[in-house]
């Protein structure tokens, strides 16, 4: 049997969350650029879906989502120059900066919000409430173990 026909047929965890994460990115995407944040793309998830309405430092922000500080900068950059996120003195430590989301954030995070419900709710009718919970939660232990933040 090829490697791709395996990989076809039998799935491992890599593929199965690839395959999910990108499905669920361009799904997401699509309906905010409908829902009026079309200049948005899954690469700025990196800070958007890690960051708290009062603000967050880069370094948080790149522990979070797994990323490098540097990335997370270039991607805080884009999104300043499109209005989506502000750098702000920190108040407990004037050194340091806060990433802080304008209205233009808190709008496109109520409304991904809202569609990833809807998302999710969408898969739990398909599976069944119950078969969808205890998904979502050995795939969090999962991902828990496989990031080392298992407790």
């Amino acid at each position: 049997m090829r490697r791709s026909d395996r990989k076809q047929d039998e799935p491992d965890l890599g593929v199965l969350a690839g395959r999910t994460l990108f499905a669920l990115q361009r799904e997401l995407f699509a309906k905010l650029a409908e829902q009026g944040h079309p200049e948005l793309r899954p690469r700025h998830g990196a800070v958007l879906a890690y960051l708290d309405e009062e603000g967050s430092r880069a370094t948080d922000l790149a522990a979070q989502s797994g990323q490098h500080k540097q990335v997370i900068g270039t991607l805080v950059d884009e999104l300043v120059a499109l209005g989506y996120v502000e750098r702000q003195p920190d108040p407990a430590d004037r050194r340091a900066k806060l990433i802080v989301p304008t209205e233009k954030a808190l709008d496109h995070m109520t409304k991904s919000d809202a569609i990833i419900a809807a998302m999710e709710a969408a898969h739990a009718r398909a599976v069944g409430e119950q078969a969808y919970a205890e998904f979502k939660r050995v795939f969090k232990l999962v991902a828990e173990r496989q990031t080392g933040t298992a407790e």
